[in-house]
C-alpha cells in the first residue's frame, strides 16, 4: 500500500501544484510506524514544490499516541496533531463504540501538549442523556489542557448502523436536535470566553491556529488526494479513487491512476460555494459571484436571501472598497446547510 501511494504522488504530479499543507487522514493513519510517515513525506517533497513552513497535519486516535509514539512524531516534520477525542467520559466512549478510554485521553494530551504547539481534537456534542452539565465539563476539560484548536460536531445517526439498529430497537433514545442546539449554543458561548474564533461552523481555533489544510476546502483551493477513496480537485474537476483496496493496488501495480472524474458544471460549482462560504466567516462575496457566475446569478441569490435577511439568519457585510459578503448570524449558523440548500440553484 505504501508504495502505491508513492506511486500515485508520482503519477499525479504535472510539475505546477505548489504544496502548502500535507494531511494524514481519512482512516487512522496513525497506525503507520514514524518511519513510514517520514517515508510519505520525503516523496512529497521529492516530487512536488512544498512551502517552506507547511503544515504536516497527522490524524490519531488516543490509544495510538503512547509517550513514545508521541517523542518520534516530534522529531518528525509532522508539526499539527488531529486527535479524536469525541468526549472524556467512559459512557460516552462506550455509546460511540470508541476504542479508547478517557483515561487514554487524558493522558494522550497531557504527553502530546508537551511536544506539539498545534494540537486540535474533535468533540461530539448531541449524545442522547448528555446533559448540559456534562457538555460543559467536556469543553472545560479541553480548555484546561490548552489545546489551540477544536473541531465539534453534533451528533449524527447514519442507516444500517449499531446505533441506527439500537434507536429503532428503542434501546437508546433518538437524537434530539433541541439538545444538539442548546449544546452548540454552549460550545459558541464558551469558545469565545477562551477567545477562540469560530471560523467555520464546526471549527474554533485560537489566533494563528486556524486549519490552513481544511480552509483550502472551504475557499475552494484545488487538492490532491492520494489512497483508496481520496477525492482530488483542479478547481474545474473532481476526481476520486476506487473504495477497495486490493483494485486499487492492482490498477496502481498498472501504473495507472485507480479514479473517476467528473467536470462540475457552474451549477455545482456555485452551489458547492454557497455550502462551504456559508459556514465560514468569510462568508460569500457577491463580487467573487458576479466574476465567476454572472450577473444574473447573482441577482437570484439577492433575491432568495432576502427573506434570510429579513429574519435575522443573513446579514450583509461591507468589505474594504465595493464588495458585498453575505454571512451568517449568530442565530443563523446552526441552521446554515439548510439555508444553503435553499439558496442552490436547482
Amino acid at each position: 500500500m505504501l508504495n502505491a501511494l508513492k506511486k500515485e504522488l508520482v503519477l499525479r504530479k504535472d510539475g505546477s501544484d505548489v504544496i502548502k499543507t500535507i494531511y494524514f487522514g481519512g482512516g487512522t493513519p496513525s497506525i503507520l510506524s514514524v518511519e513510514e510517515v517520514q517515508m510519505l513525506i520525503n516523496s512529497v517533497y521529492e516530487n512536488y514544490e512544498v512551502v517552506e513552513g507547511a503544515e504536516i497535519t497527522l490524524e490519531a486516535n488516543p490509544d495510538d499516541l503512547s509517550i513514545e509514539k508521541i517523542k518520534e512524531l516530534a522529531k518528525s516534520p509532522i508539526n499539527r496533531l488531529s486527535i479524536g477525542i469525541q468526549s472524556f467520559f467512559e459512557d460516552d466512549l462506550k455509546f460511540m463504540n470508541r476504542a479508547h478510554s478517557c483515561e487514554e485521553s487524558k493522558k494522550c494530551l497531557k504527553e502530546a501538549t508537551k511536544y506539539f504547539d498545534n494540537i486540535t481534537i474533535d468533540l461530539i456534542y448531541g449524545v442522547p442523556n448528555m446533559t448540559n452539565e456534562k457538555w460543559l465539563a467536556n469543553l472545560k476539560m479541553a480548555f484546561d489542557f490548552g489545546v489551540p484548536h477544536i473541531s465539534s460536531y453534533a451528533l449524527t445517526v447514519e442507516e444500517k448502523t449499531a446505533l441506527a439498529n439500537f434507536i429503532k430497537k428503542g434501546k437508546v433514545p433518538p437524537v434530539d436536535e433541541n439538545l444538539a442546539l442548546e449544546h452548540f449554543n454552549i460550545l459558541v458561548e464558551e469558545t469565545e470566553r477562551q477567545g477562540f474564533i469560530q471560523y467555520e461552523i464546526s471549527n474554533f481555533g485560537k489566533p494563528n491556529y486556524f486549519s490552513k489544510h481544511n480552509m483550502s476546502y472551504w475557499l475552494g483551493e484545488k487538492y490532491i488526494g492520494i489512497g483508496p477513496s481520496a477525492h482530488s480537485f483542479n478547481g474545474s474537476e473532481r476526481s476520486w479513487n476506487i473504495s477497495n483496496n486490493s483494485k486499487y493496488l492492482k490498477v496502481l501495480d498498472e501504473n495507472k491512476l485507480a479514479s473517476e472524474t467528473e467536470i462540475l458544471t457552474t451549477k455545482d460549482l456555485f452551489n458547492e460555494y454557497i455550502m462551504t462560504g456559508l459556514r465560514t466567516i468569510w462568508g460569500i462575496s457577491f463580487q467573487k459571484v458576479e466574476k465567476d457566475f454572472g450577473i444574473e446569478i447573482l441577482k437570484t441569490l439577492k433575491k432568495n436571501a432576502t427573506p434570510f435577511i429579513e429574519n435575522k439568519l443573513l446579514e450583509l457585510k461591507e468589505i474594504s472598497g465595493s464588495d458585498i459578503t453575505l454571512i451568517t448570524t449568530k442565530k443563523g449558523k446552526f441552521l446554515a446547510d439548510g439555508i444553503a440548500s435553499d439558496l442552490f440553484i436547482l
